[in-house]
């Protein structure tokens, strides 16, 4: 995605007053990103917990209660995206963690439609699971044994290919669900548990690699989100980042608020997949859980502007908030934003509500779905309307001219097919 500037309404004249709050301002965003990251910690060690139970115990039971975890975890980590963007701590290791679309032959066995090796990727079907060796970067490599190490230090982006994606919640899920093989029909994928049985009971070969594989890649998510919770703990470095300078810091806020708004969620993940009908182009598109992803998205986006983050125990982090000093400064401009933030949250809710009745997201996703792409393009414009007033915002404040991530399916349609 190439970054995009966004005209703003600065100030001009007589230059605003301190506003008072900065620095608990910042304290909150800190205290919800940091909640936000141990929420989401949390709840993939339910989900290794529910992993290690599969693999101890092969089930249908056990693999829905393992794909149940899963999608609890999703709420929480989604609501931290907001953080990426203004973050650059953030920014660097997200793709660690949530890295998508991804060429799932590079990890287990695929569809024969799915094809091989192409010109972009040449491991694209690798089927790491199948292949306890093999050259990659012209080197020999060893997987007999599958471990985080060689996930996350070998595998993961192999020659730089952003698609080769061997770790994170999306290796996770096609492990789980593997590949879902429906098109723009209902239906999620639909993995055999007996992928995970001993002996004569295995499908599809390597039991026990792919279940090393789907431990591995657990245990790894557990390790980078353990790592970033702590970065916003007392003390953590992206803390120290954020609370360092009071206008950058708000910046930072805004970036992250603008940027996963409009190029990020309103482009690439909404607007282009309806733009090329194309299922590939749903952010949880093995398990069809995308509805809720973009959902949580968008109320992490509304969490950090009022400042305040409902727990996943329930409980809740408050505090000074980004509203009350733009109010502060323009009580019109506030309550245009939060009326913005409300109509996008009702938007994503729709579709949400939508997907759950029985029309999936893939769906939607199909040419001559009326019904689906309006349900998509209503969200995508309630974010660029939400966006303009995050502009509105920066203006306020008087801070200084922010780049908000861009996306061609928004800036340059006619790239999109070329």
């Amino acid at each position: 995605m190439k970054p995009l500037t966004l005209a703003l309404a600065l100030t001009c004249g007589t230059a605003l007053p301190v506003l008072a709050g900065k620095a608990d301002v910042l304290n909150t965003y800190a205290d919800i990103a940091h909640a936000g990251y141990d929420d989401s910690l949390k709840t993939a060690q339910v989900l290794q917990a529910a992993v290690e139970a599969l693999l101890a115990d092969p089930s249908a039971e056990a693999l829905q209660a393992a794909r149940a975890a899963w999608i609890s975890a999703r709420v929480p980590y989604q609501q931290t995206e907001v953080f990426r963007f203004g973050n650059p701590i953030v920014d660097d290791w997200e793709g660690k963690v949530n890295a998508w679309p991804l060429d799932e032959g590079l990890i287990d066995y695929v569809d024969a439609a799915y094809g091989g090796a192409t010109d972009e990727n040449e491991y694209a079907a690798l089927n790491v699971v199948a292949n306890p060796s093999f050259t990659l970067s012209g080197k020999p490599i060893d997987a007999s044994r599958i471990t985080p190490e060689l996930i996350a230090e070998t595998l993961h982006e192999a020659d730089e290919i952003e698609s080769n994606v061997a770790s994170g919640y999306h290796a996770v899920e096609f492990l789980l669900w593997g590949q879902d093989l429906n098109g723009t029909d209902h239906g999620a994928g639909n993995r055999p548990w007996t992928d995970y049985a001993d002996g004569d009971s295995c499908t599809n070969g390597n039991c026990d690699r792919r279940g090393a594989y789907l431990l591995a890649a657990t245990e790894l998510l557990v390790s980078d989100l353990d790592w970033m919770a702590a970065q916003w703990a007392e003390g953590g470095a992206a803390r120290a980042a954020v609370t360092a300078d009071e206008d950058k810091g708000l910046a930072a806020i805004l970036t992250g608020m603008g940027s996963l708004s409009y190029g990020e969620q309103a482009g690439e993940r909404m607007k282009l997949g309806v733009m090329l009908n194309d299922p590939e182009e749903e952010h949880d598109c093995f398990s069809d859980n995308t509805h809720n992803s973009h959902y949580y998205d968008g109320l992490g986006i509304r969490n950090v502007y009022l400042g305040e983050y409902l727990r996943a125990d329930g409980s809740v982090v408050r505090g000074e908030s980004l509203s009350s000093l733009v109010a502060a400064a323009d009580a019109e401009a506030d309550a245009a934003l939060r009326g913005a933030l409300n109509a996008t949250m009702m938007d994503l809710g729709r579709i949400k509500t939508a997907a759950e009745a029985g029309l999936s997201y893939d769906q939607m996703l199909e040419r001559g779905n009326a019904e689906g792409e309006a349900l998509i393009m209503g969200a995508v414009d309630a974010l660029l309307a939400q966006t303009r007033e995050i502009e509105r915002a920066v203006g306020v404040l008087g801070l200084d001219r922010i780049g908000f991530e861009g996306s061609d399916s928004l800036d340059a349609p006619e790239a999109v097919f070329q």
